[in-house]
């Protein structure tokens, strides 16, 4: 039996430090050795996911932006993008600016991220662009640009909208832009820094599940074992043969996973997946 293997990254594979250790890389690349099929299914953007991969020897399409699109990392292509209408999408931005929301605003263009910004840029912000500022993979409009003249008119290309403000207001955006037909918003707390309030809003189309649905489809595999901590991750673990939490994932996750694991912390994801891939024959 085919088997694939799709972790969520934060809270999950990445230990303490937001990195997969040295054991678990080791681990990964012996299970991929022996013919294991493994991928990532985050919240991420390439941007990050290139680095944090590069010692893990899997050349499967990673799920990038909550499924909003998929990334081929050695060619740098994304395909089964999935952009928010233009009508939702102006009508979100209608509501961001209505409640003074800062939001980063994520289109793809030619294989590259545009990331437009709403609002001023908080400390917590300015650290945000300022680690990602340099990657090859997106590029930042904040100088003198006007993120709804760009974009305002004809928003056909917004992929997410990602506002990361610890505000309450945002708890109100949120249930207003739920009643937006066309889109997928998502609200959570951060588990490193539970004050941290986060939004994302993706197309109706995008999510965690069809992604790994589509990618076990993708590799014929027979069975789709996958891994999460966070409520972004519960969609996938429903449609999975096996979901699997970690320990230190939410209450909420925990209940709807077959098996829970230990935590992130100890190399329990790649440790799981090597003790449950058979040798090549």
């Amino acid at each position: 039996m085919k088997t694939l293997f799709v972790s969520d990254l934060d809270g999950t594979l990445l230990s303490s430090d937001s990195r997969i250790s040295p054991r678990s890389v080791a681990m990964l690349n012996d299970a991929i050795s022996k013919g294991a099929l493994f991928s990532v299914a985050t919240a991420r953007t390439p941007s990050t996911v290139a680095s944090l991969l590069a010692q893990v020897n899997t050349d499967l399409p990673l799920i990038v932006m909550t499924g909003s699109a998929v990334w081929n990392r050695h060619t740098g292509e994304y395909s089964r993008i999935r952009t928010i209408s233009p009508h939702s999408a102006g009508q979100i931005i209608k509501v961001i600016k209505e409640f003074h929301l800062p939001t980063f605003i994520y289109i793809i263009r030619h294989n590259i991220i545009d990331i437009y910004h709403f609002g001023p840029l908080s400390p917590e912000e300015r650290i945000f662009v300022e680690e990602r500022a340099h990657s090859p993979y997106k590029r930042f409009h904040l100088a003198d640009d006007d993120p709804e003249r760009v974009i305002g008119s004809d928003p056909s290309d917004v992929i997410l909208f990602y506002s990361m403000h610890p505000s309450l207001e945002k708890e109100r955006a949120y249930r207003r832009i739920s009643e937006i037909r066309g889109c997928n918003p998502i609200f959570y707390y951060d588990l490193l820094s539970p004050d941290a309030g986060i939004l994302e809003i993706f197309s109706d189309t995008a999510s965690k599940a069809n992604a790994v649905q589509w990618l076990k489809q993708h590799t014929g595999a027979d069975q789709l074992v996958v891994f999460g901590d966070n409520l972004n991750d519960i969609p996938m673990m429903k449609v999975a043969d096996l979901a699997v939490a970690v320990e230190n994932a939410v209450p909420e996750t925990k209940a709807v996973a077959d098996l829970v694991i230990g935590p992130n912390t100890d190399d329990s994801v790649a440790r799981f997946i090597l003790e449950n891939t058979s040798p090549k024959l």
